[in-house]
């Protein structure tokens, strides 16, 4: 996409189902833009006289405009890296991964590597984890890892933790676990949290294998309306380049949305030496948060928690931060202008979070901080209490309600559930949600989203505490002005208003109107990203 079209573009939308998310005018039926921003919203006659002749006009007949989604948490370069892995999304035994894994084999050459992801244990018939031994009979001349769905688990065969130097005598590092045999001491394979980089590590990308993964993501993002995205890190501790691969698609005119890119927090000193903070750059590629993951997942049995897993009675997670640390790295970010977003899946992690955030507010009180806390799967009334008080944005993934919703009772036990993504209750408590897909551990698709939040129906006879539905508006408010106010852009993204962003979705039918199990069949028309029409429906 050329940037100097942003300045030029002429384009109006008429006879259209314009839902503006504007409570000075909800509804229209046109909308005009010039240079790339919203000049006018209301009916066709006007929008049409307001432009003059020399303008695209685009005859809606009837179809409906929302404003662009953002997916508020986004791995997307994992996610296009990711296209070129062995998928094992839906794998429904280690007999299955084992075969695709062998025929991987066959197809690469002797010692080249096998990278895989999306593997659930939760689903596997012999309900247990893959280890060594069962990827070793697959592939016993390649290393390969293969990543857990969550992303926060990896097993590895002999070979890869041969390359590691990882053996019996290896401690696990900082913030995660090498599982060992109980009898042997010897690797199992198994990789938890920061363990996985110590094999992630060793596997290489060229700098352009990360730009065309990049490219290919956006392009698929933009297909389903999202026109804004607040981009994780690939990997926390070994990632340098996702800057450099998006500023490389800037500067070639290929970067078809725009994005707020937060920071590893491995990285955050060397970015604040050079003097910059959250919001340096421009309305296409900007800095965002820092990012610090500070607990695992539930699905791994490794987020931070309170109490003890319902199912893993002596298990209680990880922090992968001790709470000193913590406190020492936010309070280095909030005093140098830095917005925080942390990874908090458990209660546990959740709490240390607050309790790092509260002391860097009263050494510095900014009103409008806006720091973030990624995820919030376990809460309970004292911590939404505290978020409020503090005035903490919170990032939820509406998708994991229908992934999680199957073994969520087993995991954490009916008390606890009733807090385990309370949409409901944060927004009547006024906190801001945004919402995201956490892709590629859920699918890239926002309309998927606003349905698992308004049904948060698992299967057609299970719904994962349906009190805390929301309406579809307030679904959609998520992935658009919850979303911008996360990133301090409600002033110019997020609603279709005179004056804003012209980031816009074109939708084949009216999310309010259909029956709520049919939102995810909405099909996306049109995307447009500062008045130019980066997509449309063939």
């Amino acid at each position: 996409m050329d940037p100097k079209n942003f300045e030029r573009s002429g384009l109006c939308l008429v006879n259209g189902n314009i839902i503006t998310l504007d409570p000075n005018k909800p509804r229209a039926e046109a909308v005009a833009i010039r240079d790339g921003k919203i000049i006018g919203v209301g009916t066709s006659e006007e929008m049409k006289s307001l432009l003059g002749n020399k303008v695209k006009i685009v005859n809606l007949k009837g179809k409906t405009v929302l404003p662009g989604f953002t997916d508020c948490h986004i791995h997307i370069l994992g996610f296009g890296a990711m296209l070129n892995m062995l998928d094992l999304r839906g794998a429904k035994s280690i007999k299955e991964i084992k075969e695709k894994v062998r025929k991987e084999a066959q197809r690469k050459s002797r010692g080249a590597w096998i990278v895989g992801h999306g593997w659930d244990d939760s689903i596997l018939a012999e309900k247990r984890l893959p280890t060594r031994w069962d990827l070793d009979q697959a592939a016993p001349n390649n290393p390969v890892t293969l990543m857990r769905i969550c992303g926060h688990i990896s097993c590895v065969n002999s070979k890869a933790l041969e390359l590691a130097k990882i053996t019996a005598e290896t401690e696990s590092p900082p913030g995660g676990k090498i599982d060992k045999d109980p009898e042997t001491n010897e690797p199992t394979g198994i990789m938890r949290e920061s363990a996985g980089f110590m094999i992630l590590n060793l596997v290489s990308l060229g700098d352009e294998d990360y730009v065309s993964a990049l490219k290919l993501a956006c392009k698929e993002a933009v297909t389903k309306g999202i026109t804004s995205i607040h981009c994780m890190p690939l990997l926390d501790q070994a990632q340098d380049f996702q800057g450099r691969a998006f500023q490389t698609l800037l500067m070639r005119e290929e970067l078809p949305l725009r994005v707020y890119l937060q920071i590893p927090e491995a990285y955050m000193s060397s970015i604040m030496s050079l003097g910059f903070y959250t919001g340096f750059g421009n309305h296409q590629l900007k800095i965002g948060a820092i990012k610090i993951i500070l607990d695992g997942s539930l699905g791994g049995h490794t987020a931070a928690m309170l109490e003890p897993f319902s199912d893993d009675p002596g298990n209680r997670g990880i922090l992968i931060y001790d709470e000193a640390k913590l406190r020492e790295i936010v309070k280095k970010a909030h005093l140098a202008g830095f917005q925080l977003a942390i990874h908090c899946i458990g209660d546990r992690a959740v709490t240390v979070a607050l309790d790092a955030l509260e002391e860097a507010l009263r050494e510095k009180p900014k009103k409008d901080h806006r720091h973030r806390i990624e995820h919030a799967s376990v809460l309970n009334e004292d911590l939404i209490q505290r978020m409020k008080r503090l005035g903490v944005v919170v990032s939820v993934q509406p998708p994991f309600i229908v992934s999680d919703g199957r073994w969520m009772l087993d995991r954490v036990g009916e008390k606890r559930a009733k807090y385990v993504y309370p949409f409901k209750k944060l927004l009547e408590e006024g906190i801001i949600l945004a919402a995201g897909s956490d892709c590629p551990v859920e699918l890239m698709d926002p309309l998927l989203g606003i349905q698992a939040a308004v049904l948060r129906q698992v299967a057609s006879n299970y719904t994962f505490i349906p009190e805390q539905r929301v309406s579809v508006e307030q679904a959609i408010r998520m992935y658009t002005l919850g979303a911008a106010y996360a990133s301090f852009e409600e002033k110019i993204k997020g609603s279709i208003e005179t004056g804003k962003l012209a980031d816009l979705v074109v939708l084949s039918d009216d999310p309010l109107n259909v029956p709520a199990n049919r939102i995810s069949e909405i099909k996306v028309e049109m995307t447009i990203v500062g008045g130019e029409i980066v997509y449309s429906k063939k």
